[in-house]
């Protein structure tokens, strides 16, 4: 098939969405959700769909996305929050810096960072690992930067290539990917990833960068002070109690990928498994084991745990319809047919699939500077070309659109502006701390990615 005028107009006016998506989120400070709607709208209408369509395909989109991710991502929040009230995140903190001598430390925060962030969204995992950083800087006499960059790089790799997190779930809903396979060539990415951007890129930018943190957090983090509240666990989980309730779900998923892989389909405990390693089924139970093991057996009435898993709910209301006005954006270009044209130009272009999914999350990251709305618009834009670009590896694709939505975090994103407030940085120095880091994992990720894609 040839290139055609049509073809044209659908690129011309999907960029044009695209730009209305990016002006009204970095210029106009329009929340994404509207902005993505409006987005949609002049995208769809702009390449000839009726208005009746232009909403028809939204309300689909957005309904089919929260549909397959709107549930994975609230489950994966209430675990989050039992684990950080009842004192679980500190425990694993607690055992892992205490058998950790001071050469170990920055080593010893990447894995903590890891293992915490396994169910906590990126922007909870630093507010819960800041007060750690202050204190473990502060005992070891060395640089903030030194054993914060390998915190913060382990929780961003979680965040942004291993589900249940939404950005892996976003783009493993739109291209249809195995979650199970998806989670087994995540968390191999993520390891060497990690340790290149973590604790060697930490070490060598902390002796070069060494801020003094504002002294009121400073006083606050180190002081020893209790935070107030009801919800005041009577003891702490276990160490190893706490390590089998957050790793039960990544557990059974992953037991759900091999069992598909080594088992014969009527292989009784190939559907067991299938079963408890769906998401959902595997998250439930997660959160079930939680309730105890985070809840009642630490003291907590039915009440408080009944509040608690409110209260985790509430802050995840947004992400939730960006999530799904992601969907309703992907799903109006899918209706104009954009999938084609791009397929063709793609095709005629040569570029892989995996490159070409990290390119297109890449830019959108740079000008709206979420990661989220990269993930959703890059996987929205791949999804319909599957079908073109030959047999591609869709667990792959998946994370390298991750990947890229992680690159080079500027002064357009919440997540840049945290850290250097927290750390008490300059313009500059958040550059070359946590702008630097960022693009060591998108860069790394991607090669790794791009590697793996010839073996498996």
């Amino acid at each position: 098939m040839h290139w055609s005028a049509h073809d044209t107009l659908l690129v011309v006016w999907t960029l044009v969405g695209i730009a209305v998506v990016v002006v009204l989120i970095s210029w106009a400070k329009l929340h994404p959700f509207l902005a993505l709607i409006l987005g949609s709208a002049v995208a769809g209408l702009g390449a000839g769909l009726s208005a009746a369509d232009v909403i028809k395909n939204f309300e689909s989109g957005f309904g089919t996305t929260l549909a397959g991710v709107g549930i994975l991502v609230a489950l994966g929040t209430i675990l989050g929050k039992l684990l950080a009230d009842s004192g679980g995140a500190d425990q694993v903190v607690d055992t892992i810096v205490r058998h950790s001598g001071e050469r170990r430390l920055p080593w010893a925060m990447a894995l903590i960072a890891m293992i915490i962030g396994i169910p906590l969204f990126f922007e909870v995992g630093v507010v819960l690992l800041i007060p750690v950083i202050f204190l473990v800087a502060r005992r070891a006499q060395t640089s903030i930067v030194r054993v914060g960059i390998p915190a913060l790089a382990g929780l961003s790799v979680m965040h942004g290539l291993v589900p249940p997190h939404p950005g892996p779930l976003i783009a493993i809903s739109a291209l249809k990917a195995d979650l199970g396979q998806t989670l087994a060539y995540g968390l191999i990415v993520a390891i060497p990833t990690v340790i290149v951007a973590g604790p060697l890129y930490g070490m060598w930018i902390g002796r070069r960068v060494q801020p003094v943190p504002p002294a009121g957090l400073l006083a606050d983090f180190t002081g020893g002070q209790e935070e107030e509240g009801d919800a005041t666990p009577r003891s702490r989980p276990g160490f190893v109690l706490t390590l089998v309730t957050i790793l039960l779900p990544v557990i059974l998923m992953l037991g759900k990928a091999l069992a598909d892989i080594l088992l014969d389909k009527k292989n009784t405990l190939r559907t067991v498994l299938d079963a408890i390693g769906d998401p959902f089924v595997a998250l439930l139970l997660a959160v079930l084991l939680a309730l105890f093991t985070f809840g009642y057996l630490r003291g907590f009435s039915r009440r408080t745990v009944s509040d608690l898993v409110a209260v985790s709910l509430l802050p995840i209301a947004g992400i939730t319809f960006i999530i799904g006005a992601g969907g309703g954006f992907k799903q109006t270009l899918i209706a104009i047919g954009i999938g084609d044209a791009i397929g063709k130009a793609a095709a005629a272009s040569g570029i892989s699939a995996l490159l070409l999914g990290w390119l297109i999350a890449v830019g959108i990251r740079l000008a709206t500077g979420s990661a989220t709305v990269a993930t959703v618009t890059a996987a929205g834009l791949m999804a319909p070309l599957l079908t073109q670009l030959g047999d591609v590896n869709k667990p792959l694709l998946a994370l390298a659109i991750g990947s890229g939505s992680l690159f080079l975090s500027h002064v357009n994103d919440a997540g840049f502006w945290l850290v250097k407030e927290y750390f008490g940085m300059t313009v500059g120095e958040t550059f070359k701390t946590w702008s630097a880091m960022e693009t060591i994992i998108s860069v790394v990720s991607i090669v790794l990615i791009l590697g793996l894609s010839v073996v498996v």
